[in-house]
Parts: C-alpha cells; sequence; structure tokens
C-alpha cells in the first residue's frame, strides 16, 4: 500500500511582487506539502479596509495606527478554505477591490502597521506545518525559513495576468502594478526586497504546475536534508 508523505512541519517563504502567480502557487503548494497556508498581504488588505472604512486620511500614520491597533483581523491558514474576517465580518471581496488595491501601499508603509501585523503572522506561523506568502517573509518575518523563494515575472506577463484575473485594461494594471512595485520597494519598513540566501523563480514562462512541481521539490529537498 503507498503510505503517502508525512505533511511538511517546516515555513515556506515565497516573496515577489504581484502577478507573479503567488497566491495561486503558494495555496496549491500548501495543499500539496499537508501544510497550513497564510497570505500576508491580506492581513494589511484587512488594515487599509479598516482605515478606509474610518474615514481617516492615510497619510496621516497616526490616525491609521490607532484604527489598526482596534481592528480585529482574523484570517483562517486552510489552503482550501481561505477567509479574512475584519471585527467579525468576512471582507473577502473587499480586500480586492480597486480602492482598497490602490489604499493597501500607504497603510502597509506606516511602521506601526507592520509592526503589529508581523506579530500577529509570527504568532500564526507558530510551529510551522506551513506555506507564507507576502513581500518580506525571508527577509523579516520569518527569516529562518526554508525554503525561501522569491518569484519573478516580466513586467508583461503579470500585467497579463492581474488583468486576466480582475477584468481589467493590461495599460492600466500595468501602470498601477508599476506604481505599487515602486512604493513597496522604497519604503522605510520591510520593503520589498530578495532576501540574499532566497532562490529565484522566474514564473514568465511557467504553467502555475509546474512551478508547484518546482516549490515542491525544493521543500522535499530541505526536509529530506532534515532527516
Amino acid at each position: 500500500m503507498h503510505t503517502p508523505p508525512a505533511p511538511f512541519t517546516g515555513v515556506v517563504a515565497l516573496d515577489g511582487p504581484s502577478g507573479t502567480g503567488k497566491s495561486t502557487v503558494a495555496r496549491q503548494l500548501a495543499q500539496r506539502l499537508s501544510a497550513r497556508y497564510l497570505d500576508t498581504g491580506a492581513m494589511y488588505r484587512a488594515a487599509t479596509v479598516a482605515a478606509l472604512r474610518a474615514g481617516v486620511e492615510l497619510d496621516d500614520s497616526v490616525a491609521v495606527i490607532g484604527v489598526v491597533e482596534l481592528a480585529k483581523i482574523e484570517i483562517s491558514t486552510d489552503p482550501t478554505a481561505v477567509s479574512v474576517h475584519l471585527d467579525g465580518e468576512a471582507v473577502d471581496s473587499e480586500i480586492r477591490s480597486p480602492g482598497t488595491t490602490a489604499a493597501v501601499s500607504a497603510v502597509s508603509a506606516v511602521p506601526a502597521v507592520r509592526a503589529q501585523l508581523v506579530a500577529a503572522q509570527r504568532e500564526l506561523i507558530g510551529d510551522g506545518g506551513i506555506v507564507v506568502e507576502g513581500r518580506d517573509i525571508g527577509s523579516v518575518v520569518w527569516p529562518t525559513a526554508r525554503p525561501k523563494v522569491y518569484l519573478t515575472a516580466s513586467p508583461e506577463a503579470r500585467a497579463g495576468r492581474r488583468a486576466g484575473e480582475l477584468g481589467a485594461d493590461v495599460a492600466t494594471i500595468a501602470a498601477d502594478i508599476a506604481r505599487r512595485d515602486r512604493l513597496d520597494s522604497n519604503r522605510a519598513a520591510s520593503p520589498l526586497t530578495q532576501s540574499p540566501d532566497a532562490i529565484e523563480l522566474d514564473t514568465t514562462d511557467l504553467e502555475i504546475g509546474e512551478v508547484v512541481d518546482r516549490l515542491v521539490e525544493l521543500a522535499n529537498a530541505v526536509t529530506n536534508s532534515a532527516d
């Protein structure tokens, strides 16, 4: 009788900008590894929804911090049932709205907001057995993660993917991606960056399944080297 592989017990860090297939890949990888899944970006988006609902000026960091400190953000780590709640209300659609997307870089750039959510992310990661995706997982949230992978793709591929997901104009999406890359890469607190020890994987010409297969290999290599 075939014995299924033991669940992955470590921490996989998947970093990279939007449009690289990160979320889809991370969820599928977690399922393949019988691991949990954490979308840290969704937590920043929920914080952004809280700030937008409160009507505070996004450049008023003190006001933003005050709102986020009081917000109750809950996120599922089940890759088959991803959900995000803000103050007890499901906000899965609202966190992906154009308004939230346009504002999330400003909110996530506030150092105190990042400190609060990074602490929550570390608590969720706990003893491991999880695939974590974001922009600063390998560099800040969990530097001891193995494997650490930085996903990339050409600007054209990234814009095309996001436009397909959102049903939007490619040129508009390309401009928004460039704007977010610039803001996220240049923020003072935990900028979008590739850890020196991260493996770079270009997904431009790869299907989702091919990317997942490669990541499963990397995760298994880590597990086998620890045995």
